[in-house]
């Protein structure tokens, strides 16, 4: 099968699973109502703000996800030469999580003082931070190894903070840090949403200016070289282009495990290549078809409870590691 016609699947794949979504859930739309949702009329009327308000901005946010951490964990598998790395290697959950455990969990230690900053801008704030300090880490080491190993210490330390944090803190600040590391795309409104997508559209452009580049590290660093490319400037872009769609998913939706490391070994599978010209494309269609459909799955169509979105994708994540890692042995 060519790989025209792979991409024109995976394309009716994505609009099929688009309208799913936009459908399915606690209120299931029916089909004969789809023509009157689109109208102002009074039948129409509660599917017509279930649609706008609700459904549209969470399935065209969960689009933007799974593109962002798609091209996020393909660009940090190429850099580090390892298939199970994924987009979080570089600590920015960790910074985005301990900015926002400072401000829910210490609320309760200054008072609630810090309680009035939203959740999204600590975690953006703690996401730009940490890719502050990455680069300024890279900038004195230059190695890309040295730098796999800092992410994950400062994942490490984080995560202690927020742990002594968490003694501290009350049953009720805990809960709502706990309901934001489960992810939920579902809180976003239009004008997020548009900002959502200018990043990720500018940010997913640019990842298609450095395919020679990417393509060349794929046979390692001392033959990019001979062809010329400087690995300085190369990897500062990936890990600028990786940093910014990984800590704006972070800040909007929250952490989302195993996407970025599940869909880059998906479109391998898919097209049977490591070119990035065909695998970047490739990762931007897996990446929103996956995240939609294990958001239906978390969705329970028909029932009112709705299962964390993080807890459904590593029921697919943690097993296909394991198979990778079996495979590879």
């Amino acid at each position: 099968m060519s790989n025209k016609i792979k991409f024109l699947f995976l394309i009716f794949l994505l609009i099929f699973l688009i309208i799913l979504s936009l459908g399915l859930g606690s209120v299931v739309i029916p089909m004969d109502k789809w023509p009157s949702v689109f109208l102002n009329s009074e039948v129409a009327s509660v599917y017509n703000s279930l649609i706008w308000d609700y459904r549209l901005p969470k399935t065209l946010s969960l689009i933007l996800t799974g593109i962002a951490l798609g091209i996020s964990g393909l660009l940090m598998q190429t850099l580090f030469r390892n298939p199970i790395v994924g987009p979080y290697i570089l600590g920015l959950s960790s910074g985005a999580g301990l900015m926002v455990g400072l401000v829910v969990l210490g609320g309760s230690l200054a008072g609630r003082q810090l309680g009035e900053i939203s959740l999204s801008m600590a975690a953006a704030i703690g996401s730009i931070l940490t890719l502050l300090l990455i680069l300024s880490f890279y900038y004195k080491l230059r190695n890309v190894v040295s730098l796999l190993i800092i992410g994950l210490m400062l994942g490490i330390f984080s995560g202690a903070l927020v742990q002594i944090l968490s003694f501290f803190s009350s049953s009720e600040d805990l809960q709502k840090f706990v309901f934001w590391s489960m992810g939920n795309p579902g809180n976003l409104s239009l004008y997020e949403v548009f900002f959502f997508f200018l990043v990720v559209f500018l940010f997913s452009l640019s990842s298609f200016f450095l395919i020679r580049s990417l393509n060349a590290l794929l046979l390692g660093e001392q033959y990019a070289i001979s062809l010329g490319f400087s690995l300085k400037k190369t990897h500062l872009h990936i890990i600028l282009i990786s940093g910014v769609l990984t800590g704006t998913v972070t800040a909007l939706v929250g952490p989302i495990a195993f996407v970025g490391l599940m869909v880059p070994h998906i479109a391998r599978k898919i097209f049977h290549t490591q070119l990035h010209q065909v695998l970047i494309p490739g990762v931007i269609l897996v990446g929103a078809s996956l995240l939609l459909f294990c958001d239906l799955i978390a969705r329970l169509p028909g029932s009112s409870l709705t299962l964390p979105l993080n807890g459904v994708t590593a029921l697919f994540g943690a097993p296909l590691v394991i198979y990778m890692i079996y495979k590879r042995s």
